[in-house]
C-alpha cells in the first residue's frame, strides 16, 4: 500500500499543477493499491470543486467508486495520537489530514507517500522517529 495525500490527487488533476507530470508518473508506475483518509478525502473534494469545479470533482468521487483507492477508517482509538500529532507539530502547523496520514502510516508499518508537501513530509516523523519516504521525489 502506498499512502496518497491531497496535493497528489489535486495535481494529478490539474495539468496546470507544477507537480501534474510528476503525479502522472507515479500514478502509472505504483503498482501497489493506494489508500488514504477521509480528512484527505474532505480536503481533496474542497480544492477540486473551488479550483477545478464539479466536473474534477466527480471524476475523482468516481474514482473512489470504482476502487482507484482504498480509505483507511480512523475510529475513536486513533483521537489521542492524532491530538497528539497536531500538538506535536503545531508549529507546522500540522491539519487533520496530515495527521490521518501518520496515524495511517503507524497502522501499515511504512512511510512511502505521495505528496506534494514536501516540506512537512519531510519533517514528520511516524513511530516518533521513522521519515517518511515520498515517492513524488524519487527520479
Amino acid at each position: 500500500m502506498i499512502l496518497a495525500d491531497t496535493g497528489f490527487f489535486v495535481a494529478l488533476a490539474n495539468a496546470h499543477d507544477d507537480d501534474h507530470s510528476a503525479a502522472r508518473k507515479a500514478a502509472r508506475q505504483v503498482k501497489e493499491t493506494l489508500v488514504t483518509t477521509w480528512p484527505v478525502l474532505t480536503e481533496t473534494s474542497h480544492l477540486l470543486a473551488s479550483r477545478l469545479g464539479h466536473r474534477a470533482l466527480m471524476a475523482f468521487i468516481t474514482s473512489a467508486r470504482t476502487g482507484a483507492f482504498s480509505v483507511f477508517q480512523l475510529d475513536q482509538t486513533h483521537w489521542s495520537r492524532l491530538e497528539a500529532l497536531m500538538t506535536q507539530y503545531a508549529d507546522l502547523p500540522m491539519d487533520l489530514a496530515d495527521a490521518s496520514l501518520v496515524v495511517l502510516a503507524e497502522h501499515v508499518g511504512h512511510g512511502r507517500i505521495l505528496s506534494t508537501d514536501r516540506r512537512d513530509f519531510r519533517t514528520y516523523r511516524w513511530k516518533t522517529r521513522k521519515p517518511f519516504k515520498n515517492l513524488l521525489d524519487l527520479d
